[in-house]
Formats: structure tokens, sequence, C-alpha cells
């Protein structure tokens, strides 16, 4: 091309620069970001409140936000890959729901900010160096699970004094799981309890789970921490069950006591808005819950034949009937 060409050239390219409509010069940038969960796809909680709350800090899916979403389903050991597909988005940030999905990101990338929530213990299970400083490219908001055991242990019989038995569901492969079941176990000796620990990894399980119940007989169930796809377990268990949240409740569980989880994915929405504002995770304190909840479902009570006792009814933050 002779260079009278060239010019020419490069003449028509800025003319139609000038030509674009100021807004197509400067197109906003659209923030990314990836959600990793063990959840089902159909029963996902945490997601709409997580988007509400960017919402009402701004980031709208479809102006300024687009999301990349990727469930195990419950199936834990899907987790790595499915972060592997992430980090390959290059999101602008990574959204993790569970101890489990938090620890897949955090091995699939050393960049890639990430911002956690319901995790029992951030430090114990190796995401956070310190909950004042984090370090590193995680941060997020806690549940203190391990810490109201021994309370949801107590609330449990006090709604139903005659259960001696009571099934544990857990799952071995969250590395938190097994300290949160000992601290029950060290609660239930001074009451006089027997703990059925029943191993959950998955809806395979379920059958075995069941008929250990069956033979111990087990008179009420508690679970710790919470796993994506219990809630369907704890409705063929039909048992007094302690579960994890307010939406288990709503399902059918008799009571639950803790974190309010809607209130804290719609928290975490902060973290995220922060970092895309240019925030480091490593700088942004951990939180931690200062106010813990009780809901109890007089359905349900009903239908297991169960009377509340007035003074617990009254410490409930909300009665659903």
């Amino acid at each position: 091309m002779r260079i009278g060409q060239i010019g020419v050239a490069i003449a028509v390219v800025l003319g139609l620069l000038v030509s674009l409509p100021a807004e197509a010069q400067h197109l906003p940038h659209v923030a990314r970001v990836g959600i990793l969960s063990d959840e089902v796809p159909g029963l996902v909680t945490s997601f709409e409140p997580f988007a509400r709350g960017l919402q009402d800090l701004g980031w709208v899916e479809g102006q300024n936000l687009t999301f990349e979403r990727r469930y195990a389903e419950g199936k834990l050991d899907d987790l790595p890959s499915l972060a592997g597909e992430l980090v390959r988005l290059n999101p602008d940030v990574i959204f993790a729901v569970g101890t489990p999905a938090a620890a897949a990101a955090k091995i699939a990338t050393r960049t890639v900010p990430i911002v956690f929530a319901r995790i029992s213990d951030p430090v114990g299970s190796g995401l956070v160096t310190a909950l004042a400083r984090p370090g590193a490219n995680l941060t997020g908001l806690g549940t203190l699970t391990r810490e109201t055991a021994a309370k949801r242990l107590e609330l449990l019989i006090t709604a139903v004094p005659e259960a001696k038995r009571i099934a544990v569901l857990w799952n071995p492969d969250m590395s938190t799981a097994r300290a949160a079941l000992e601290d029950l176990e060290s609660a239930a000796r001074p009451l006089d309890l027997e703990l059925i620990p029943a191993a959950v990894r998955g809806p395979e399980d379920f059958d075995s789970v069941l008929q250990t119940m069956l033979e111990k007989q087990a008179a009420a169930l508690i679970m710790v921490p919470p796993s994506a796809g219990w809630g369907a377990l704890m409705m063929r268990a039909r048992l007094p069950a302690m579960v994890t949240s307010r939406d288990l409740v709503e399902a059918g569980g008799l009571m639950s006591y803790g974190t309010n989880y809607a209130d804290m994915y719609r928290r975490t929405a902060a973290y995220v808005d922060k970092i895309l504002k240019g925030a480091k995770p490593g700088e942004l304190p951990v939180e931690e819950p200062t106010k813990f909840e009780l809901f109890i479902n007089l359905k349900t009570a009903k239908a297991l034949g169960l009377t509340i006792p007035h003074l617990l009814l009254q410490r409930a933050d909300e009665v659903l009937e």
C-alpha cells in the first residue's frame, strides 16, 4: 500500500470514530461475576438475595453486570473443575457459596478476587490467615456454625424433650464438619443424649442413612453444617429436625437457629461492590454474624404431633403457621 493510500485509510478510520455516538465511544465496562456453589439449580437460595443486594448498589444484570453460574448440585467432587471453568472466563470476582466451593476457587486462582459466604470457620479451614486482615485474594462472611452447635441441640430437645437419640447429618467431605460433630458430641454428654452420626455425601447415601435412623430408633435429627440437597432427606425421614436455615424450615423442618442466610447473601454483595470499585479482598475484614435467629414451623409440629412450649415460641424470631 502506498503512503498516500495509508493516509486515506487512517483518515477514514478517524472519521468513523468521530462520527460514532459518544456513548459508543465510551462504552461502560460490564462487570463479570462468577458464582460457584454446591447448591442444586432448582433449589438455589443464595442467588436472589445476592443479586438484589448488587442491584441496590447499582449493579444490574444485563446493563453493567453479567453472571456466570456454576452449581455442583451437591456433588462436591465437581467443584474443582467448575472453579477452573469460571477462572478461564476471566471474571472480575468470584462469589463462592460454602466452604468446599471457596476452597476449590482458592486452589483454582491466586489472582481473581473471591468473596465467600456460608463458611463456618474461615481461618480453621485455611481460606484466610486472619479475620481482620484475610490476605491473598479471599474475603467474605462466616457463619459461626460451630459456636452455635450446643445451643441448637439445646433448643431441639426443649421442643422435643422425649428425644434421647438424635441423628446428626454431616458431610465428611466438608473440612469443618468433623469439628462441628465433635462440638455436638461434647454438648450431648451432659444432656444424656445419644447422637447417631449419619454421613451424607450425596443423594446416593439417603437410603442407607434412613435405614440407620430406623434401626437405631432416632427420635429427631439435626443438620450440621448445611449441605445442598439435605431437605429431601429430611422430608423422607419425617422426624423433628433442627435445620440450618429458614428456607429449610419453610420446606418442612421443625426449627432452625443460626445466621440469617438470605441476609448474609445480600450483605455479601457489598464486598463484591467494593472489589469491583478497586478494593483489595485481602484488606477487607471477614465479617461474622452478631445476631442469630430462631424460626419454628408450627405446621410441622402439628403434623408430628408435637406441642411446642409456649416459652420457646415466645423466644422465636418468627413462627411459621
